[in-house]
């Protein structure tokens, strides 16, 4: 590093999370920018209600922490719904004296409709900034990610005595979000594909996708849905379907809820199984993605690159 790493540093961005369920209808106010229907909000503190706690910011603290050990750098995190708001964090990096940041989303996946959105949250900060579009094909995600699944999906098969369907998914955006040229689509089952590729036993035939949590606003969501691809898979006799997120990099409400309650109670429903991979949160591997997406960006020339080993699967 430069004379001048000290005032260097990176910032991680992601959507928040309230801490409590009765901070849910500020939460949504704040993501909607209006006050939402009362069925909307008493829905959503529900699902809040019923995980306890979503986790998402105490993760992705440690997230930035493992990232920092790594750098030998500050990592900063800014939420934009929620505390540590990013404007707050920039005020904070500022009075740090920090002169050059690297940005990431925590949302692999170029979306107007996340990515988008956190740059505009980021305004212009009184700092040099090089901000990360997208890095869903970073080959340290990829793997951290088939770390993950080879370990999940083995004990289910197990458990199954027999290979499981796996579904791929990440979060539906509005329909007209692709329509209008916004790569996140590509980008997820850009992400999906290089996972199944990581794992040398799978075949196509082994996996799906589908793209779920769909909004509860009016007009059409990207799908197709996880309900109906679970669906599908029982129609050609199995018995059990795996999910593999691949748009989230932690545990919060849409895996908490919408995956482990949710969707395993409509599999329980039509009589299948549902199991779920073990999120990134911490993992050592997704820290090092992080911090080489930082590394590269951050014109370190000489820095060793990261060697990636093929999973061998069931």
């Amino acid at each position: 590093m430069s004379a001048a790493a000290d005032r260097r540093a990176v910032l991680l961005l992601a959507h928040g999370s309230p801490d409590s369920p009765e901070e849910v209808p500020e939460f949504l106010k704040n993501i909607a920018g209006r006050p939402l229907p009362e069925n909307v909000v008493a829905e959503v503190k529900h699902r809040y209600g019923l995980i306890g706690h979503s986790p998402l910011t105490e993760i992705t603290m440690r997230q930035a922490a493992g990232a920092a050990r790594e750098l030998k750098l500050p990592v900063y995190v800014g939420m934009r719904n929620w505390k540590p708001f990013i404007a707050d964090t920039v005020q904070q990096m500022a009075r740090d004296g920090i002169t050059q940041a690297v940005v990431i989303c925590l949302a692999p996946q170029n979306s107007r409709t996340s990515v988008g959105l956190y740059r505009r949250a980021l305004g212009e900060p009184p700092f040099s900034v090089e901000f990360v579009e997208n890095w869903h094909d970073h080959p340290l995600l990829i793997h951290a990610f088939a770390e993950k699944f080879s370990a999940g999906w083995k004990r289910a098969c197990e458990e199954a005595g027999r290979r499981i369907p796996i579904i791929f998914t990440a979060h539906s955006v509005p329909t007209r979000t692709i329509e209008e040229g916004d790569p996140y689509e590509q980008q997820a089952k850009e992400t999906a594909e290089m996972v199944a590729m990581e794992v040398s036993s799978l075949t196509n035939d082994d996996w799906t996708f589908a793209f779920q949590s769909q909004g509860m606003s009016g007009g059409a969501w990207l799908g197709p849905t996880v309900e109906d691809t679970i669906l599908k898979l029982k129609e050609k006799g199995h018995p059990g379907v795996f999910i593999q997120p691949i748009g989230f990099v932690c545990d919060h409400v849409e895996v908490l809820y919408d995956i482990d309650i949710g969707f395993k109670q409509f599999a329980e429903q039509h009589g299948m199984r549902l199991w779920r991979t073990e999120s990134l949160n911490d993992s050592p591997t997704f820290c090092s993605a992080i911090a080489d997406v930082a590394r590269s960006r951050l014109e370190t020339p000489g820095e060793p690159k990261p060697q990636v080993v093929q999973i061998k699967g069931i």
